[in-house]
This record gives C-alpha cells, structure tokens and sequence, in this order.
C-alpha cells in the first residue's frame, strides 16, 4: 500500500552548487550530506540531491507546501531560479506555482488551505 510521499529527488550535476542553493531555499543545512547523496528534511518529508542525474523539467513534478505563493515565488527568483509557470489560482483557494532551478529541474510549489498536516503518516 502506498503511504503517501516521501521523497522528491532532483538531480544535481553540480552538487556543490545545488546543495548551496537548496540550503538558501529551505533555509537550512542537509541532515545528510555524503558526495553520493544530500538530504533534507522538509516538513516530514525529504528533498533529495542527486549527482550524476540529468536534470530536466519533465517526468514527475512534486509540489512543495508553502504559505504565501507570491513570496516563496517570488524569493525562488530571487535566488536564481527561472519562472516557469506563473502563480495561478486553480480553483477551492489553492495556488500554484513552478520555477526551473540553477540545474535545469523544475521546482513546483503550492499554496494548498486545505491541506491537513495531522493526515501525514
């Protein structure tokens, strides 16, 4: 039976560079930082960095939790992400947004009011 998720992997040619930037995005170092692999704890739940992968904007596109959309977009760019798709209002009070990090991966977020952290296992 499928838990729900856990993990969201982006690659990360240069992972030096990504760990840099992710850890200015999160606000935090990685909990787990080998040169195989750098983890980081997000909220339960774990954003991984993957060297020698190809990064890409395709494929699976995980959404991380934010407060605000506009700010959290907003800062993404700030720190050197490219817009991808803008914030839009998808209907029920949530918004949605996605930036192509330094890397070439697309990095999504979203402002969810419904969702319910107590349901997380």
């Amino acid at each position: 039976m499928i838990l729900g998720l856990r993990t969201a992997i982006y690659p990360a040619p240069d992972l030096a560079a990504a760990k840099d930037w992710y850890s200015k995005v999160l606000g935090q170092p990685p909990y787990f930082d080998k040169p195989f692999y750098v983890g980081y704890s997000v909220g339960g739940f774990e954003l991984g960095l993957l060297p020698g992968a190809q990064p890409g904007t395709a494929g699976p596109q995980p959404l991380w939790g934010v407060e605000n959309i506009e700010t959290a977009y907003a800062r993404l760019l700030e720190l050197g992400a490219s817009a991808l798709e803008p914030v839009a209002e998808v209907g029920g009070g949530i918004k949605v947004a996605a930036v192509e990090d330094p890397f070439g991966n697309r990095f999504g977020i979203i402002e969810n009011p419904h969702f319910n952290t107590s349901l997380v296992r």
